[in-house]
């Protein structure tokens, strides 16, 4: 018996009926040899972690694009939020972590530079075809490369969790595994929290201005309040374990009203508020900018979108480029492309020549 074997009759033995065993796995879209050591989710993890648009992660905006300071979140460091508050639900739950832990990583590695401000311009610029839950999923299968073809051949649990992660609508369908769900809610307990937590830092909100109903029912705390989001979660979601039927991974009614309410003030006030609009307009112009410069540059891009601009499109293939961009590298592009620059050489330099006063 290989080592993976093992690790799955361990699964099979100890997780909740409820969980996805990676030994039923519904495979993935290219048939492979199993892997000697790992299940097939946890070999799914390694290839999003060794991936480049995983990597780019750290240098994309999570709210605040360029913030002063070394302790604001990033899209890298919300994503390992999201990843330890889900593998503590997980848990609770006694389902898969390390199905968990890949959709997790790989949740929003289509995330645009300058965060939600690049979706909604995407967005609007392909005529409202653009979502960063579905680009994580072209990154995934078509832009990644392994193994000298597209895309990282993940398995069909690990796609269809990193597609139904956002959005938190009760018409919104959710991701056909319980692990995929407790992605979802937690996606939501990471960010509302810590989107305070940096807005606070950054000076344009206080706790005073939050209502205190969402502080009397979660906490008054950063800590306390994912304490209560997580502790709740898993409790509520147990009692429809027992009770049999259908099962959805989310607190009980109380604070769940409380997470949707706090959410919709910091929509109100931080994401749509004068700070992140500001912020919205230059990242506009920039984008909109490098979008017709490579409409009418594609010879400019990489050779990987020369080929997806053959096979699938000019506008298709400058949607993949500038969305993969990080925050910092969409600048730097801007700025040699449209910012004049001196070409006159530096004869001083070339010529050793010194200036003495």
């Amino acid at each position: 018996m290989e080592i993976r074997e093992e690790i799955e009759a361990r699964e099979n033995r100890g997780l909740s009926p409820m969980a996805t065993w990676a030994s039923r796995s519904r495979g993935r879209q290219r048939e492979e040899k199993p892997d000697p050591i790992r299940t097939c989710f946890m070999l799914d993890r390694d290839r999003i972690v060794h991936s480049k648009s995983f990597r780019r992660l750290k240098h994309k905006t999570q709210v605040f694009v360029a913030p002063p300071g070394d302790h604001y979140r990033t899209r890298l460091t919300h994503t390992l939020e999201v990843n330890q508050i889900a593998k503590t639900i997980g848990a609770g739950l006694n389902l898969n972590l390390d199905l968990i832990e890949a959709i997790a990583l790989a949740h929003d590695v289509g995330h645009t530079p300058f965060a939600h401000s690049g979706e909604q311009v995407l967005n609007e610029l392909t005529g409202g075809h653009f979502r960063h839950n579905e680009n994580s999923i072209r990154v995934l299968t078509r832009i990644e490369q392994h193994r000298d073809r597209s895309g990282l051949n993940l398995s069909a649990e690990v796609l269809d969790g990193v597609l139904h992660h956002s959005g938190y609508g009760h018409k919104a369908p959710p991701s056909f595994t319980l692990e995929g769900q407790v992605i979802r809610i937690s996606d939501k307990i990471a960010y509302v929290q810590h989107d305070i937590d940096d807005s606070v830092r950054a000076g344009i909100l206080s706790l005073d201005q939050i209502p205190r109903e969402f502080l009397a029912t979660l906490g008054t705390s950063h800590s306390q309040r994912i304490a209560t989001l997580v502790i709740n979660t898993i409790a509520h979601t147990r009692k429809q374990i027992e009770a049999g039927g259908e099962v959805s991974v989310e607190p009980d009614p109380q604070i769940e009203k409380a997470l949707r309410g706090l959410r919709e003030f910091m929509f109100e006030n931080i994401y749509r508020g004068p700070v992140c609009q500001g912020e919205r307009t230059r990242a506009t112009f920039v984008i909109e900018h490098l979008f017709k410069y490579y409409l009418k540059n594609p010879r400019k891009m990489s050779p990987l979108y020369l080929e997806i601009a053959e096979q699938e499109g000019l506008e298709r293939a400058v949607v993949d480029y500038i969305s993969g961009m990080s925050d910092a590298y969409c600048v730097t592009l801007f700025r040699d492309i449209y910012i004049p620059q001196s070409l006159v050489p530096d004869a001083g330099r070339i010529f050793g020549w010194t200036c003495e006063i």
